[in-house]
């Protein structure tokens, strides 16, 4: 490692700005992670719920935009209809998220080994290091998500543009159980892993190389001494990074995102296929129909990746296992 940090001191090493996984005291990363995630979940959920109500809407309840919606929901529902299936999210998205973060960080630490020997720049290492990770990490995940997703959206969408009502999360359970068994909290799975692999994929590998891009852009690592960066410093890059990465991401699969919303929110009876949501898709609004929400997509993954990372980097710092111990 210190041979690498000579022959290519224009970045700051990973040991001055990350913590990886053999570093981290794994109890403590998961029982603070669940707080710092839960409550960054309670701020940004609105946006998911906007974003939802966009994608599903029939062609004479579409909203113009993601305020337009916004008010929609107040008008109708006041602040509890912004916070629709927040239980069942909250609830599944807690083992979700250790599943995803135990496959990053692991996937992680054994692809930066891998792609070490070919001697390619930091940026690039760090791309496809962190590319693998995040479909890994996105790939264990859906197991668990898939089902909290589609029962959280049918309670988003509930009594909204025709859709049915629930007494809560179980009830959506229950019924989805009963009229299609087991497959039917996993409908739009393949959709799913579509949707989130490539994304997951695209933000970490977008963040980590964005990350070194900016740090060689900054200079650092150009003094002799190679003075570690403020954190300060590191925040603002590392928020800066999540920034271009949910730019990125949420451009790239906006589409899928919009067809698997709208197949996982349909009744049984209408027996949808992709196709069909496709074809309904262009019928209503034309190609630009694909990318209903992306505002508050991008919104919220501009604002989730960056609060995320920035929580999520700050917990991993909270976490380290001291030289002491």
């Amino acid at each position: 490692m210190g041979s690498r940090e000579i022959a290519r001191p224009a970045v700051p090493s990973f040991d001055q700005t990350e913590i990886n996984w053999d570093k981290l005291d794994k109890t403590k990363l998961y029982v603070v992670g669940a707080g710092i995630f839960s409550g960054v979940t309670v701020v940004l959920y609105p946006l998911s719920v906007i974003k939802t109500r966009m994608q599903v809407a029939s062609k004479d309840a579409v909203q113009k935009n993601a305020f337009s919606a916004f008010k929609n929901i107040l008008k109708t529902d006041g602040i509890p209809g912004l916070y629709r299936g927040f239980g069942t999210v909250i609830t599944g998205a807690i083992p979700a998220r250790i599943i995803f973060l135990t496959s990053l960080e692991m996937t992680k630490a054994a692809s930066l080994k891998l792609v070490d020997p070919f001697k390619l720049s930091e940026p690039v290492q760090a791309a496809i290091a962190n590319g693998i990770a995040g479909m890994s990490g996105s790939l264990c995940s859906q197991a668990v998500f898939v089902p909290v997703d589609v029962v959280s959206q049918k309670l988003m969408v509930q009594g909204y543009s025709g859709f049915a009502k629930y007494n809560g999360g179980f009830d959506v359970a229950r019924k989805i159980l009963k009229s299609e068994g087991i497959r039917g909290l996993y409908r739009g799975f393949g959709l799913s892993i579509m949707t989130y692999a490539p994304s997951s994929a695209v933000w970490w590998a977008s963040y980590g190389s964005s990350q070194r891009i900016i740090w060689r852009f900054l200079g650092h690592g150009n003094d002799k001494e190679n003075v570690p960066p403020s954190q300060l410093k590191i925040i603002c890059v590392q928020a800066t990074g999540g920034v271009v990465a949910a730019s990125i991401a949420s451009c790239i699969t906006t589409p899928l995102d919009t067809i698997k919303t709208r197949l996982q929110v349909m009744d049984n009876t209408q027996k949808p296929n992709v196709r069909q949501v496709i074809r309904r898709l262009i019928a209503e609004d034309g190609w630009k129909g694909f990318y209903r929400g992306l505002g508050p997509r991008f919104i919220s993954m501009s604002a989730w990746g960056t609060s995320m990372i920035v929580a999520y980097e700050y917990m991993k710092r909270l976490c380290a296992i001291t030289e002491e111990s």
